[in-house]
């Protein structure tokens, strides 16, 4: 209510976006009573910025960092997608401000059943596994991988290992994760390595 008065509709979407930077799907706008037709409209008027199928964004709030995010999570939740969203890999490494990860693009983890039947935002690459809960956790609002879970997510995928070093040290540092659990991580690398070089020298010589 402004001043006693009901709000009205744009206000109504105001105010759902302001839970995530700025941007709202138009499920979540079904789901406040708000057809799709005025979504439309709105957006015609230029009150409302279409930034992927079924998601909008309110042009006169600023972007913030991480609003390149939020649209990838909403943008895979959009269109009764998959609610087991979270940011991974390199992308996750650098939401946490842990390594020098810098990725050019966006890296998200989606449930293998997921249906995503609609174009892909470029720059946006998906994953697919079943994450339990404990392996998803919100960091500036935003749901991300564990450090745990993109640590190991990084090793299958053959990411550098450098970054997954640094990032255990730092994600130890900011308190993330405790000794212990730096510990695991430290002898997940280490077994890593190990397999790698015995891999590597089972090869027959060219």
């Amino acid at each position: 209510m402004n001043g006693g008065m009901p709000r009205t509709r744009y206000e109504e979407l105001v105010a759902l976006a302001e839970e995530h930077d700025g941007l709202l799907t138009s499920e979540q706008a079904r789901q406040a009573g708000i057809a799709d037709s005025v979504l439309v409209r709105l957006a015609q008027r230029g009150r409302l910025e279409r930034t992927a199928r079924g998601v909008y964004r309110i042009p006169y709030m600023s972007p913030s960092r991480f609003s390149q995010h939020q649209g990838a999570i909403l943008w895979a939740k959009a269109h009764r997608g998959p609610k087991e969203v979270a940011l991974s890999h390199a992308t996750a490494l650098a939401v946490y401000g842990i390594s020098d990860a810098n990725p050019s693009t966006l890296h998200i983890t989606v449930p293998r059943s997921a249906r995503l039947r609609r174009q892909r935002p470029r720059g946006l690459v998906v994953h697919r596994a079943d994450l339990p809960a404990k392996e998803i956790t919100v960091h500036e609002g935003i749901p991300l991988t564990t450090v745990a879970r993109t640590v190991q997510d990084l090793l299958s995928a053959g990411g550098r290992i450098d970054l997954v070093q640094q990032a255990i040290i730092d994600a130890r540092r900011a308190g993330f994760i405790g000794d212990r659990e730096a510990r695991q991580l430290r002898r997940l690398v280490r077994s890593h390595l190990t397999a790698l070089e015995a891999a590597g020298s089972e090869r027959p010589a060219s």
